[in-house]
This record gives structure tokens, sequence and C-alpha cells, in this order.
């Protein structure tokens, strides 16, 4: 039986502990006695306490996210209860700061604030042969990254055949954006290129086809960004699927030839616009310049498959409704397939708490911690913005309506003309979650025929075209306007949302 269990909880089953997977990878000579335990955030918390226990541990380090803060906390508190003799040493981002008065916190045993790659191993070691130290919260020191073992081989069989791989060529981030975590990062260190592209290919090899780097500026480093790139064209085979998260405003001719030729859908770009506020992104410490951004947004539409998504932030000091559907609008004339908006979350450490008083930020007291109020939204505001979220990641981003989509946003302002529907969609019976695909499509017929007074006709083949490529099951209503407009065949190599949206 292992003796130290590193467990964590998910949020959702496709995702893999990435993190649990370093600290396994680095654990040394313990290595041998020590398990990865993961589980769905929405388990039962009796039943998880009950299956880590029956791993007989004697050490349990537990990985804290905003995601699974609540739930482990619980998991903590029963299971300190129930068997206080088994030591749990917490770690994580959402523990690294703010530990004065989190319940998580009191209930364990032992914190590790920052990377505790290296800081971890040591501690289960001294625990292990009982010499319990006197401090509970312990500063890790930022590891060599030259020195760290590869978390690669952690990943299983059933892992490759249905986690998501997360892979990682570099760690921090040399902007100080206020809402982000990143920007307590002292600068941005990178592990050895060719031992990293060395674990690329094994995962090749052994049959990973989608990878997810979680580097924060993966173009930040021009020659790395090419080497890596230029290894996965020469890589390149069906259902090659490789997403980065990049800055919007960085992307030189060198990068610009390799992306060109990669094939359409293999690549996917997590552009950070965040807002295009002059005035917010100074408040925020937020710098990039929007010509290059507009250029770029332009290249990778123009003259790339790359599946490009762009996010934005709603509640960012400062920023009014009226200067957030602006930022909007123009993000949606870039073109990018996806536009994620989220609502700003109030992250331990990050220094967006100095706007606190001034922009009259209030803040959920619960995970994920999200804004309530500002001094430039009221709580019934960003309610509505909450629901206009919601409503655009199933009607705008989700691929079900490339042929209706613009039906309903044409006109002045896209903003405005979805955030029309978004209140009439709410009006109908107060739902954000849980609408049927097929209740859809029903509801943007009603919406753009009773509302906007568009003719049925035209309506219905836009929705003919947009439900026949993915779907056969048309509802008799919809045939009617078929005629005789043929079926779309999907790529079926690509992820089915990233190939709604191929053209």
């Amino acid at each position: 039986m292992p003796e130290v269990v590193l467990a964590t909880l998910n949020s959702k089953y496709i995702h893999s502990a990435f993190g649990l997977r370093c600290l396994w990878a680095n654990l040394g000579e313990l290595q041998s006695r020590a398990v990865i335990f993961e589980r769905d955030a929405q388990l039962p918390v009796a039943d998880v306490v009950e299956q880590l226990l029956a791993l007989s541990p004697r050490v349990v380090g537990l990985g804290v996210y905003i995601w699974n803060v609540s739930a482990l906390t619980r998991v903590v508190q029963v299971l300190k209860r129930v068997a206080p003799q088994v030591l749990v040493v917490l770690g994580g981002p959402e523990v690294s700061h703010e530990l004065e008065g989190q319940p998580i916190v009191d209930a364990a045993d032992y914190v590790i604030r920052g990377e505790g790659d290296v800081a971890f191993a040591a501690l289960a070691g001294q625990l292990l042969e009982g010499n319990r130290p006197l401090q509970k919260i312990i500063g890790a020191t930022l590891p060599d990254l030259k020195q760290l073992k590869s978390p690669y081989g952690a990943y299983t069989d059933d892992d490759v055949a249905h986690r998501v791989i997360y892979v990682e060529a570099s760690r921090g981030c040399p902007y100080r954006c206020e809402f982000c975590l990143s920007s307590l990062d002292e600068k941005v260190r990178a592990f050895p290129l060719p031992a990293f592209l060395d674990d690329m290919k094994a995962l090749l090899e052994r049959g990973v086809r989608q990878f997810k780097f979680v580097d924060r500026t993966f173009n930040l480093d021009i020659a790395t960004s090419s080497a890596i790139l230029k290894f996965f064209l020469n890589e390149m085979r069906e259902g090659l699927f490789v997403h980065f998260e990049m800055v919007p405003d960085r992307l030189p001719l060198a990068l610009r030839e390799l992306i060109a030729r990669f094939p359409p859908g293999a690549l996917q770009f997590e552009v950070g616009v965040q807002t295009l506020n002059p005035q917010v992104e100074t408040l925020v410490s937020r710098r990039q310049n929007h010509e290059r951004m507009r250029d770029n947004f332009r290249f990778l539409r123009d003259e790339t498959g790359v599946h490009v998504h762009a996010d934005l932030i709603a509640g960012l000091p400062g920023e009014t409704v009226a200067s957030f559907g602006a930022g909007f609008d123009v993000l949606w004339a870039m073109r990018p397939h996806e536009i994620q908006l989220g609502i700003l979350k109030r992250l331990k450490g990050t220094p967006i708490a100095r706007h606190d008083a001034a922009q009259a930020m209030v803040y959920s007291p619960e995970p994920p911690f999200e804004v309530l109020k500002t001094a430039s939204m009221d709580f019934a505001t960003l309610q509505t913005m909450k629901r206009f979220a919601r409503y655009w990641d199933l009607f705008g981003n989700s691929g079900h309506f490339r042929h209706t989509l613009p039906l309903l946003l044409e006109g002045e302002s896209p903003f405005a003309a979805f955030s029309h529907f978004s209140r009439w969609l709410y009006a109908q019976g107060g739902f954000t979650h849980g609408i049927a695909l097929l209740k859809q499509y029903a509801l943007m017929f009603g919406f753009l025929t009773q509302q906007r007074g568009l003719e049925q006709a035209k309506v219905g083949q836009a929705l003919v075209l947009d439900f026949g490529a993915h779907r056969t099951d048309m509802p008799g209503w919809l045939k009617a306007f078929a005629g005789a407009l043929p079926a779309v065949a999907l790529p079926t190599q690509l992820p089915k949302r990233q190939a709604r949206h191929v053209s």
C-alpha cells in the first residue's frame, strides 16, 4: 500500500492534474511509495475520503485550486476527523497567498507555498521518518527547472486515451497584469528544450494527439516558440491538435511563416485580450499594442487555419458596460472563432486588491470569488453580464450557429444585439443552464422571427445549414425549410467544438 498519496479533485474527468505528476516525478526514492489519486470535484465528500483511506496513506498531499478549494476544504475536515493520524499537506495557487483565516489551511497539518516540485519530496521524507517540522507554513524556493525530472512518464495509458494531456515548456510571465497570479512571478524560466522535445516525441509515439501547453506566454521567446512549432510540423499526423496561450500583439514574421504551414484546425491559440479600454489597461498595469493586435488577428484569420480564442474580462476596475461593449464589438470585428467572456475573479495574492477602495470593488466570499459590483457596474449589471457570458458560450462560441449568428448580430453593435437576445432569453423562463440543443434552435428561430421581424424562410434556411452540419435528427418544424439544402460533413479528425468552426 502507498504511504504517500498525491491527490486532487478535477473540475471534469477529462482533465488531468499536471501538478501532481510534477510532484510524483520528483519524489526520488519515495516515488515507489506514492500514488496519484484524482477524482471529480462533484464526487460526494464522504466517498472521496473513503477512497483515500482505502489506500492507507500516512501522508496526503492535496493540490488546491480555485475550482476545488470548497470541496477539498470539506474533504480535509472530514479526513482529519475520521483519521487524524493521516498528515495532510496542502499546495497549489489557492493556498500560496493570504493564508490567514482559510478554513482548509486551519484544518490541514502543513502548507507548502509556491512551486512544490522539490519542497514536497523533502517534507514528505521528513514526515515518513517521524520528523515533524515545527512550522506549519513552508515556503518553497523556486526549483531549478534544469534539475527537475520529467513528469510525462506519469501519464498512464488511460490518461492518454481519455484525458487532456498538459505540457509545459516554461514557467512565469514577464507582464504585470494585476488580475493575474502570474504578475507575482519574478521572471520567466524555461525547461531545457532538447529534453522537452524528446518528451513530446515520446508522448506522440504513445498515441497522444492533443497537447495543451500551460505556458502563460508561449510567444514570448521567439526562438523557443519557433523550435516547438517546427517540431510539431515535422511530426504532423492526422488528429494532431496543439493549444497555446499567447499575448495578442507579438507575432513576428518568423512565427507567422511557421504558423501558416499548419493544416486547418491543428493549432489553437488562446489570445488574452482581456480589455480594449486604454484607461482600464493603465489601471491594471496591462500593456498591449492595439494596432499590432488587429494585424495579428487579421493574419491568423485570413492566412492561417488556426482556431482562435480571444478572452475578455467583465468587471475590471474602471470598465463600464459601454466600454466593455465597445471592446466586444471591436474584438468581434477581428473575427476570432470564439470570444471567451469571463467575470473578474479576485485571485489570492494578486495586486488587483489595491483598487478595492477607490473602485468600490466587492467580491463574492465563495469560490471562484467573482466580482459582485464595482464603482462602474452595480450588482444587477454584473448579473446581466454573467448571463450574457453564459448565453454567448451557448449560442456564440459553440459553433452550432455559424450561419445564423450573423443574422442575430447584424446592425451597428453586435454587443447591443446580443444583449437584447440575452435579456429576451432570460425572460422566457429564467434559465441559463440545461438548455437542450433542439430548444436552442427553437429559441433562436422565435427571437429572430418574432422579435427582430426577419423572414421565417431566411432564418429557417440558416438554421437548417447549422443543424445539418452536425445533427441528423432534424425536427419537423425545421425540415420544412430544408428544401434541397445539402448537409455539411464535419472534419472528423478535430475535436468536435473546433471542427464546428472550420469553414
